[in-house]
């Protein structure tokens, strides 16, 4: 049988929010608990996001995916120019961290948790990413082809591709849609959380392989 295994969507500083959805999924501690990326940026209180995730480390099996958010972060840091990602919500993110703090400024912990994140995650029934796979490639085709690797942070094209050569089921996040997207060999649980806009302002999991949705209205 394949991993039972809860993914959650885009989070984006929204810590009570998160607290609250995380409630909803304690009957299911025997499951992987995986987060398709982007813990910070736009929302209050990022910092708290990412304290929170390195607590329940320990309680649970997790899986943590980078999204584009964490990858401007990272890009910041070692660029030393944060331009765009201060252009990108960056700038909530660091106010959560205090007051007059730099990208350099970031606890170590927290450095060391966006570098680990991964890019992608995959069971024998389900691919997941943050933002999705080229619909011209294969799963397999995807991991090796280390051009696609941006598409799994920024990609949108597969949204309006009609039956994409995958032979596994792709979920992932990055794309804000009113309800999760359930498509042929694709499962979209971004809800926009942080966003404050009609029928979005949701964060949203999903159990596999029972294809059951969670969500919890947006506290922050």
């Amino acid at each position: 049988m394949d991993e039972k295994i809860v993914a959650i969507g885009d989070i984006h500083g929204c810590i009570k929010t998160l607290e609250a959805l995380w409630k909803k999924l304690e009957p299911y501690e025997d499951y992987i608990h995986l987060f398709v990326g982007d813990y910070i940026d736009r929302g209050p209180d990022s910092k708290a996001v990412v304290d929170f995730l390195l607590d329940v480390k320990s309680d649970r099996k997790t899986v943590f995916l980078r999204g584009n958010h964490e990858y401007m972060l990272l890009n910041s840091l070692k660029s030393g120019s944060s331009r765009n990602w201060m252009m990108n919500g960056g700038e909530s993110t660091l106010k959560s961290y205090g007051d007059n703090i730099s990208v350099s400024d970031i606890p170590p912990e927290h450095i060391e948790f966006y570098k680990k994140t991964r890019l992608f995650y995959e069971s024998e029934e389900y691919f997941f990413v943050h933002a999705g796979i080229p619909p011209t490639h294969t799963v397999e085709q995807s991991i090796n082809d280390t051009s696609a690797h941006d598409y799994f942070l920024w990609g949108r094209d597969h949204l309006n591709a009609f039956a994409p050569p995958w032979e596994k089921t792709v979920v992932f996040g990055h794309t804000p849609q009113p309800f999760p997207i359930q498509q042929q060999g694709m499962i979209g649980i971004d809800t926009g959380c942080v966003y404050n806009r009609t029928g979005l302002g949701k964060l949203t999991a999903v159990r596999l392989p029972e294809k059951k949705f969670m969500q919890q209205k947006c506290l922050d």
